[in-house]
């Protein structure tokens, strides 16, 4: 073998060897790219999933922090409320202990006239008809207010006739501070949606209905479960009665108690 044909063939070996090394590095380089562009997307993964937690945290948190300051005002007004008729009830007491107990109890026969019957409400009720009503200051959920309502001996308002209507859209037009400051009235379709009950569970009489115009709607803007409760008001009064409106049974509003007045004896002197 020829010495120029040895040195031929030691370079095509090199040659080769060379582009092994070449194609090896290349290889490793792709792999360690491979790996750096797998561990990003893990990374990015994770980013993401924690920027979306803090951001479902902060949400909730200011949920929470938005109920506690409802919960703190309404029971601020409770606190205002009670501390009103305990006055009203020292007041009352007052008045009561400057009569004598022959006054109360038996008074002189010569001086009684007559004799009978009457219905009576407690401080801070209003009376119309057999009827006391009991007008809230605070704002609670329908089911909270009629939880409230039942604590004190009454239920939540249920409206027999037009005049009882009238009443109580005087009543609540004069107390609205807004025109979305309205009263839970007794009525839901709660348990079938457009199957009106009154909490009594008697159906709703349509002749005796008054919604207001394109009400009731249902309407989910506010909460997706639709609106199952009524609340009524117009302020300074509805000019044809018709001031019912549909809400959220989650929803906050102010309501109206009813009961029977209490029959006591009257004796005129």
């Amino acid at each position: 073998m020829s010495r120029v044909q040895t040195y031929k063939e030691g370079e095509a070996a090199a040659s080769q060897q060379a582009e092994s090394n070449t194609g090896s590095k290349v290889r490793s380089e792709r792999v360690a790219l491979l790996l750096l562009s797998a561990l990003l997307a893990a990374a990015a993964v994770v980013i993401y999933r924690l920027s979306f937690a803090h951001f479902q945290t902060n949400k909730n948190l200011q949920m929470l922090k938005d109920e506690n300051e409802a919960m703190r005002k309404n029971l601020t007004m409770l606190k205002d409320e009670n501390e009103a008729m305990r006055k009203n009830l020292t007041e009352k007491l007052s008045e009561l202990s400057s009569c004598t107990s022959e006054q109360l109890i038996r008074p002189k026969p010569a001086e009684a006239k007559t004799t009978g019957l009457c219905r009576t409400c407690e401080l801070d009720w209003d009376q119309h008809g057999g009827s006391c009503y009991y007008f809230s200051s605070y704002k609670l959920t329908w089911d909270q207010s009629r939880s409230v309502c039942k604590g004190r001996g009454a239920d939540l308002v249920q409206i027999n006739s037009e005049e009882e209507q009238r009443f109580l859209d005087d009543k609540v037009g004069g107390k609205m501070n807004g025109f979305d400051d309205l009263f839970w009235i007794g009525l839901t379709d709660s348990e079938e949606e457009g199957r009106w009950l009154w909490v009594d569970d008697s159906p709703l009489n349509t002749s005796l209905s008054f919604w207001y115009k394109c009400e009731p709607d249902n309407w989910t803007g506010d909460n997706a479960a639709g609106e199952h409760c009524v609340r009524m008001g117009v302020k300074g009064g509805a000019t044809d009665l018709k001031c019912w409106f549909d809400r959220s049974c989650d929803s906050h509003e102010r309501s109206i108690c009813e009961k029977a007045a209490e029959t006591e004896r009257l004796i005129c002197v």
